[in-house]
């Protein structure tokens, strides 16, 4: 065995520090900081893998608060970890990070609104807990908005206050929802519904969202015109858009907006927005549904406007849709079996009127059909050119 170099003293001070050699003569790598776990963890959450922001996050967190005593310190990392495990799918551990971080910061004084929007949306009771969260985060954020007011005017000062602004109409509009749900009993129900979403309106008149919310308000009320009017002003806020355009609802927002947008009977406009969203994500299988479903209504209206020429390619685009739909249930161990149950009658029904699915074999026999036609046709032509 080689004999290693031997240090004096006097060298083995000046490499005592963080960058000191290691045995092996390797430099030691210098120990990550919370605030870097914290970014690490962040990044790795927004580019889909939780699992990786997770190990990050709970590093963070066991060098913000190395007890089990509860440190002002530790807030970002446990609301980190509450959003780590939204996208984990396990609303339990979430709700237990973001009850953690709200024992710490009650008032939203050191941490913002976040905990409790995320709360509000978590709750297991619902109902007028949900609310409760809701009130809570729109204080908050309306107590940050006035102070950022009194700032002096400046562009990343105006963007902050667009982006409260924003979450506060989203918030409302979260209440809005609970009264059309859970809360659809209370005798004041309605009543809270249209102030909920006339403020949201107010705080924020070019977002989409109040205005889709508006709509289905308008939906439950039977007022379908008005329903339809919100709708159209909502859509032409952003659907000219790139995706990636702050002003563009999210996902989930979207395929609420297709359903909303069927119910209303705009299937046009449902069906386009359900091509985007799956150029967006082709493994959604709520977008692949009601697709499939919107476009066997978009058949059945035609075939009721005599329009019957139109009826059997989009009764084929539905079957396709929908077996797309089938094919990713099954890849992502979707759960939702009405959903699945549905979407079986709709292909029963289309396979009774277009016959058994071939799959890529018919579409195969379908452009080997056209191509016989286009050649009987040149056939054809020959023919009286001859005569």
């Amino acid at each position: 065995m080689a004999k290693t170099k031997p240090q004096d003293r006097a060298s083995k001070s000046k490499k005592g520090g963080a960058n000191s050699a290691s045995a092996n003569g390797k430099p030691k790598k210098p120990k990550a900081s919370a605030e870097s776990l914290l970014i690490q963890a962040a990044t790795f959450l927004q580019t889909s893998q939780p699992e990786e922001a997770l190990v990050h996050a709970k590093r963070a967190l066991g060098l913000l608060q190395p007890t089990s005593e509860p440190t002002l310190s530790a807030l970002p990392a446990l609301n980190l970890i509450g959003e780590i495990y939204v996208e984990l799918g396990d609303p339990e551990s979430a709700r237990e990070a973001f009850s953690a971080a709200i024992a710490l910061d009650g008032d939203g004084i050191n941490d913002g609104a976040e905990k409790f929007l995320w709360l509000a949306q978590l709750n297991e009771e619902g109902g007028a807990e949900s609310v409760r969260w809701f009130e809570k985060g729109i204080e908050v954020l309306k107590r940050e908005t006035g102070e950022l007011e009194n700032k002096p005017k400046r562009p990343e000062v105006e963007e902050e206050i667009y982006e409260k602004k924003q979450k506060i109409a989203k918030a409302l509009c979260g209440i809005a929802e609970v009264y059309m749900t859970d809360l659809s009993w209370e005798e004041d129900a309605e009543a809270r519904c249209e102030a909920a979403v006339t403020e949201a309106l107010l705080v924020a008149p070019n977002s989409p969202e109040p205005l889709q919310t508006l709509a289905s308000i308008r939906l439950s009320q039977e007022r379908v015109e008005d329903a339809r009017a919100a709708l159209s002003r909502s859509m032409s806020l952003w659907k000219d858009l790139d995706v990636d355009d702050p002003t563009v609802p999210d996902f989930p927002t979207r395929i609420s907006l297709s359903r909303l947008l069927m119910e209303a009977k705009m299937e046009d406009e449902a069906i386009e927005v359900l091509e985007r969203l799956i150029g967006e994500n082709d493994s959604s299988v709520e977008a692949w549904y009601l697709g499939g479903w919107c476009l066997f209504l978009l058949a059945e209206k035609q075939k009721e406007a005599g329009k019957t020429e139109t009826v059997r390619p989009l009764l084929r685009a539905s079957r396709d849709w929908l077996e797309n739909c089938l094919k990713t249930y099954a890849m992502m161990e979707y759960e939702d079996e009405r959903l699945k149950e549905h979407c079986e009658e709709l292909l029963k029904d289309l396979n009774g009127t277009l016959g058994p699915s071939a799959g890529e074999e018919e579409e195969e026999w379908e452009d080997t059909e056209g191509e016989q036609e286009e050649d009987g046709d040149e056939d054809s032509d020959a023919e009286m050119e001859g005569t």
